[in-house]
């Protein structure tokens, strides 16, 4: 795939938060809430902090061979794997849920600037490796935002009645036949049987949602030596058994997070994450349900299931699988059991994780760098001569449809829409009255004020009626305006948070993963507007 690229800063799209501009800028009021903004320093700094905190890489390497047996390994994952023994390891982790069929496209952006970052630190730091790491949050039970894509625009929705943990749930006829409205649909594309294919190979009937995710995440980046870690795991799980323990008995996470929450509505920012007095779960086949104390008794929501504190924690050390954080305490988790130094993610996710340092602290985890996820919008060669057709400049394509429409009309009409010649004469008119009525009686600059208002917001309307009449003149033209936004920012969104990969890869084959992760950007952080030539 041969492509130009421009970048742009995250503010020129006008898609991303306060907080993720503040971030980005180093702004002093959020400072407090991080450890260090990444950069080659900063990475130095993450080392020597994460050696002094031993990780149990025997247990993890353990707990991947026998993940990673179910498929056939390429020699950079099992180098890969086989370096996570060594202390001189670390990992650049990304993670995200398993979304059928990936989800949005930037699942794949954040696994390419995961895989960046450790590239870029090895080059950075070559007396150290660096291991990328996609983070399978598998656990989740939100099936509404787990459970369906978009295809050129098409929502496609799983109708199952499972319940539970979605990375437990099985593959069934419906999702099956959701593979066949994709086939359907991009089969004629010259890469379209090949995806095709591997959806088959992954999503057998029967299979668990998380392991028909490892295994596409897998055949999609295994020759980068990307390793998936699928947490949900008793050998795992039991390296957290005294964070568990102690959320079960003290409710620790609540408080802190509730002090930082306070200081971060403080500094002007709204909280993301809300803390419960137990953020875990108790994980079964049956479900994912929420534990409440009250008094030594713990109670499992909506289950029969009811312990004693000698109860509870007995179950913790026997069955630490079955106790799931929740989105305050995942975090502390995935940084017990890897040797992390830089996470990787999208807006929200930055949100959240600035309000759990203290929790960090008091645990004595290491805190990660934080990087806001690569972004990227793809444009084909039709689009691209589309844009170049109605003379946008790239900037141009992330303003709102109507303020697109306008600029085209002011740029292109043959008539002067200009209003501000005629505001200007207004404003001199009853400037001038004013003069001539002030002196006779004060009243009656009241009166005239009224009257400049009342003539100001009638001129403006005629402006718009103006340009609104100038539009339907120019119909065709606003018509390839509104189809090149709905193809690029479908239902007003970005791309990349709506439609998913499968389209584009039926249409490049594996060379859509090699061209993105040669245009994906690691410390960098900017918007890649990418256009296929």
């Amino acid at each position: 795939m041969d492509c130009k690229t421009l970048n742009l800063s995250y503010a020129e799209t006008g898609f991303f938060t306060k907080l993720a501009l503040d971030y980005l800028s180093k702004d002093e009021k959020l400072q407090p809430f991080y450890n260090g903004f990444p950069s080659a320093p900063a990475i130095a700094d993450a080392i020597e902090r994460r050696r002094q905190v031993p990780t149990n890489r025997k247990l993890l390497v353990q707990a991947l061979q026998q993940q990673y047996s179910a498929v056939p390994l390429s020699d950079k994952v099992t180098a890969n794997l086989a370096l996570l023994e060594k202390e001189t390891t670390f990992t650049t982790i990304t993670a995200h849920q398993p979304n059928i069929f990936t989800g949005p496209f930037y699942f794949i952006y954040k696994i390419l600037h995961a895989i960046k970052l450790a590239a870029q630190s090895k080059a950075l730091y070559p007396q150290y490796d660096f291991v990328p790491v996609y983070y399978m949050g598998s656990e989740d039970a939100d099936l509404d935002e787990l459970g369906h894509l978009f295809i050129d625009g098409q929502k496609m929705t799983w109708n199952t009645a499972q319940a539970g943990a979605v990375g437990r749930m099985k593959v069934d006829k419906a999702l099956l036949e959701l593979v066949d409205r994709i086939e359907a649909q991009t089969g004629v594309e010259p890469y379209g049987r090949e995806i095709g294919a591997v959806l088959r190979a992954c999503y057998t009937p029967g299979a668990s949602i998380q392991d028909a995710t490892f295994g596409l995440v897998h055949f999609l980046f295994e020759r980068f030596g990307l390793i998936v870690v699928i947490p949900d795991n008793p050998e795992l799980k039991s390296v957290a058994a005294h964070l568990f323990k102690d959320e079960l008995r003290n409710s620790r996470s609540a408080a802190l997070v509730q002090a930082t929450a306070s200081e971060l509505t403080a500094a002007g920012y709204k909280v993301q994450a809300h803390s419960r007095d137990i953020n875990l779960f108790y994980l079964t086949d049956e479900g994912r349900h929420r534990i409440e104390r009250s008094g030594n008794q713990w109670q499992v929501v909506d289950t029969p299931y009811i312990f004693s504190e000698a109860e509870m924690m007995q179950e913790v050390d026997a069955h630490p699988e079955r106790f799931s954080p929740n989105v305050i305490l995942r975090p502390v988790f995935q940084e017990m059991i890897l040797p992390n130094l830089l996470f990787v993610g999208g807006g929200g996710e930055l949100a959240y994780w600035i309000q759990l340092k203290k929790i960090f602290e008091y645990y004595k985890v290491p805190y990660p760098l934080l990087v806001l996820r690569n972004s990227f919008l793809l444009l084909n060669g039709k689009q691209a001569a589309l844009v170049k057709k109605l003379g946008f400049g790239t900037p141009q394509l992330f303003k709102p449809l109507h303020e697109l429409k306008n600029d085209w009309i002011r740029a292109h009409s043959a008539n002067d829409l200009d209003m501000e010649g005629a505001l200007a004469g207004i404003k001199l008119l009853y400037a001038g009255l004013e003069a001539q009525a002030g002196p006779i009686d004060a009243t009656l600059l009241r009166h005239i004020e009224a009257l400049e208002t009342t003539a100001t917001k009638r001129i403006t309307e005629l402006g718009k009626k103006m340009l609104r009449a100038e539009k339907r003149n120019h119909q065709d033209a606003m018509n390839q305006a509104v189809k090149l936004k709905e193809q690029l920012f479908p239902l007003n969104n970005l791309q990349e948070r709506i439609e998913n990969f499968i389209p584009f890869y039926a249409r490049y084959g594996s060379r859509l993963i090699d061209t993105l992760y040669k245009h994906s950007l690691g410390l960098e952080q900017e918007f890649v507007v990418l256009e296929t030539v």
